[in-house]
């Protein structure tokens, strides 16, 4: 299952002599390890093994979690440059729009000025419209009431005029024959035709007048027997007469006819029924005249009233065209007025909007200002751990899998051989690839100290050791750290606690295995029980879909989320090769600098109880902050890279802008914490004597197991002595008076406790060694050797 390790063959070739001279390093070592330490420790084929399995499990994990990391840190950067790069490019696009939306102002302002004075103009236009259409309609009523009146004058001669006309329809030729055949007509027919010549301006003849000789008279009868020539065509001629036009003398010389009582149409019927038709013809057309005479100044009026209104109508119509002129232009107008307020309106809208993305992107990358420099720091700091992953990986799963038994010296030392074979085999890897840097977790590493965890690097190397090994951990634990540790960071996930010599541990462990909780089994000796080999080992299967183990005689559901933790009180266990190859020695003996941070804080805590608890509440307070603080850092970029377009996600920039609202307070409040921090520190670092003379005295102590293993002195006993002798020390009013007397007083009680247990032989060698340590640490004396080995 060995991943793609994207390498050349050189780098590869050097790998595999890197794995080799790794295994043959460690066991060199152990083999010093022994002699120096008498410490026991066992290199086999499975430890080889178990490196190579080790590698292939974190360099696969590790590449990914860079290459996620760097893309999704490079995919936030990216999108906070390209907003950077936005900002520039709708600066060019605002600067670009800003004339067109001005000049489209313009436009909008002259079209609306235009359109106000053609507005103006027309209801000027309509005006005069209204104004000459009420005049013409006035014209119109004025010429109606005179042709009206015209009309019903002119009716009243139309009876007359269509008897006369309907009369003559019924006459025939025959009676028109009939008149004309008179020889000596009677006094009426001669009287009807010289009324008919008259009318048709017929010449009549000068004849004498009987009885008066010399004077002559006019005489109508011949000619008038003349239009009687042809009757169709004479009674044609009297319908088609010109009524309209009949001269006025014609009427004069009528008037006798019409004034005569015997130019009456019913006198006249007695003796000629065609005559009868012909006076009625007669006195029709006079009386047409008369009434014609009469309507002709109404006529010539209303020729005038008609005259004037086709003027007036022209004027109107000039007007109206004029009008609709002006309305159509209005309409363009209008439109033109349209379509400059939808460009000003559109372009209003886009500067809008390039102002809102500008002052959106400005919000974003001013918010973010500091978070660029830092993921560019981060992208360049994860390149380079990309291109040096597979070296520090391997040192990495090197310590994992062999260094777990050693102190921190015998580890330095391997680590810094294997840097050496690193960079001559030529293979990739960071100045210090160190265990911590290349497999830890800030956040985790802080969670691991506030539950217990010692501060100093080789407890942290252990904590990610137990992280990364493949096998559960057995820890040499004399003083009880690792203990402690596991407790309090599994209180909350339901820990099992077993001994061996529990009666019932097997279903203890059964219940932890089947259900998935976490389980420690504490205070082990050097043999182990057959019985926990298969749990040991991860002996799993699947049986019916599950995955199972053999605990005992019975196989139970095995629970991917199970632990297991080992602990000895033992200081130097020796175990044998068989149990060392199925756990991961994990040596967590309390090493100096990890007991005197412990005892400073018990020894501030009896003097300054008050800085103390301050001090712890600060500790937790600043984890918790740190844990929120990499949460909403870690919530930024994550929002900032899922992002299509931040710019124009409102929801996003609100959302950061909360974030980095919330990250600023936190850091505010770090920074102030941080610095309350330093001066509790201050003050604490007053009692730092105390500490380090603590720690040299239970060194020595624990020393003594090297005279004879018997002698054997638990933290818990060294620390109930120290505290008793705070409390016991004489007092002081100046604070380095103090600090001597409780390192006077506490060395004294230490070594007449210890005096106790001790063979008479051996006390005069334990003040010595007292004295010795004492005045290394004073710099008095320069020891080059171990003179307890």
């Amino acid at each position: 299952n060995m991943p793609t390790l994207d390498a050349d063959d050189n780098v590869v070739n050097g790998l595999v002599k890197l794995c080799q001279e790794i295994h043959q390093s460690v066991a060199h070592m152990t083999q010093k390890y022994r002699e120096e330490m008498s410490r026991y420790n066992y290199v086999t084929p499975t430890s080889y093994l178990e490196l190579l399995n080790i590698f292939s499990k974190i360099f696969g994990r590790k590449k990914d979690e860079l290459v996620l990391a760097k893309k999704r840190t490079k995919t936030g950067l990216d999108k906070l440059l390209a907003t950077e790069k936005d900002v520039a490019k709708l600066r060019v696009e605002l600067n670009e729009m800003l004339p067109l939306l001005d000049q489209a102002v313009r436009e909008t302002n002259e079209t609306m000025a235009k359109i106000a004075e053609d507005t103006s103009n027309t209801e000027v236009i309509k005006t005069k419209v209204a104004s000459e259409e009420e005049q013409v309609l006035k014209k119109v009523q004025e010429t109606r009431a005179i042709a009206s009146e015209a009309s019903d004058r002119l009716a009243e001669a139309l009876p007359a005029l269509e008897a006369a006309l309907q009369s003559l329809e019924v006459l025939s030729k025959n009676d028109i024959n009939e008149v004309r055949a008179l020889q000596r007509p009677p006094p009426g027919v001669k009287l009807t035709m010289e009324a008919v010549c008259i009318l048709k301006q017929v010449e009549p003849l000068k004849v004498p007048v009987p009885g008066k000789p010399g004077k002559k008279e006019d005489d109508y009868w011949e000619p008038g027997r003349g239009l009687l020539g042809d009757a169709g065509k004479f009674l044609q001629s009297l319908r088609d007469f010109d009524k309209e036009n009949i001269p006025e003398i014609v009427i004069q010389k009528l008037q006798k006819h019409i004034d005569s009582p015997d130019f009456d149409p019913i006198k006249i019927e007695k003796t000629s029924k065609a005559c009868k038709s012909l006076c009625m013809w007669s006195r029709a057309m006079h009386s047409f005249y008369m009434i014609n005479k009469e309507v002709a100044p109404r006529k010539e009026a209303l020729a005038n009233a008609e005259a004037e209104l086709a003027i007036v109508k022209e004027v109107l119509a000039t007007k109206k065209r004029e009008l609709k002129k002006l309305e159509e232009g209005l309409r363009t107008l209008q439109v033109k007025y349209e379509d400059a307020v939808r460009k000003k309106n559109e372009y209003e809208t886009k500067v809008d909007e390039c102002n809102q993305r500008i002052i959106r992107a400005e919000r974003l990358t001013t918010g973010l200002g500091d978070e660029k420099v830092r993921w560019q720091e981060n992208v360049a700091m994860l390149d380079h751990s990309l291109e040096n992953v597979i070296g520090d990986v391997l040192v990495s799963s090197g310590f994992v899998a062999y260094l777990g038994p050693f102190t921190a010296e015998y580890r330095d030392n391997m680590v810094k051989e294997w840097i050496t074979k690193l960079t001559a085999y030529q293979v990739p890897h960071t100045e210090h690839p160190e265990l911590v840097r290349v497999l830890g977790d800030a956040v985790k590493i802080r969670n691991w100290q506030l539950a217990g965890l010692p501060k100093d690097n080789l407890s942290v190397q252990n904590g990610v050791i137990v992280q990364y090994s493949n096998r559960w951990p057995l820890f040499i634990d004399p003083q009880g750290q690792a203990n402690k540790w596991i407790k309090n960071m599994e209180k909350n996930t339901g820990l099992d606690v077993m001994k061996l010599s529990d009666r019932d541990y097997l279903r203890t462990l059964e219940n932890s295995i089947r259900f998935g909780k976490p389980c420690l089994l504490e205070n082990v000796g050097i043999d182990m029980d057959p019985a926990l080999e298969p749990v040991l080992l991860r002996q799993t299967y699947r049986q019916s879909g599950s995955t199972v183990i053999k605990l005992g005689d019975a196989v139970i559901p095995y629970h991917d989320d199970f632990r297991f933790y080992i602990t000895t009180k033992l200081p130097n266990p020796h175990y044998s090769p068989e149990i060392s190859v199925k756990v991961t020695l994990v040596n967590f003996t309390l090493s100096p600098s990890g007991l005197e941070d412990q005892m400073l804080a018990r020894v501030v805590a009896e003097e300054r109880p008050d800085l103390e608890e301050m001090k712890n509440t600060l500790i937790i307070s600043n984890a918790t902050m740190r844990n929120e603080l990499k949460a909403l850092e870690d919530t930024i970029l994550e929002k900032l890279s899922t992002s299509e377009n931040p710019v124009d996600d409102i929801e996003l920039i609100t959302a950061l802008e909360a974030s980095k609202a919330k990250s600023t307070e936190i850091k505010t409040k770090m920074q102030a914490a941080e610095q309350t921090e330093k001066d509790i520190d201050m003050t604490r670092a007053e009692y730092v004597p105390v500490a380090v003379n603590t720690q040299i005295l239970f060194f020595c102590v624990s020393d003594l197991a090297n005279v004879d293993p018997m002698y054997q002195y638990s933290l818990e006993w060294f620390t109930n002595i120290f505290l008793t002798s705070i409390q016991s020390a004489p007092r002081a009013d100046v604070l380095e008076k103090r600090i001597k007397n409780i390192n006077e007083y506490f060395t004294f009680s230490l070594y007449c406790n210890v005096c106790r247990s001790l063979f008479e032989k051996h006390k005069l060698l334990f003040a010595f060694l007292l004295t010795v340590r004492i005045l290394m640490n004073q710099k008095k004396i320069q020891m080059n050797i171990n003179i307890m080995t």
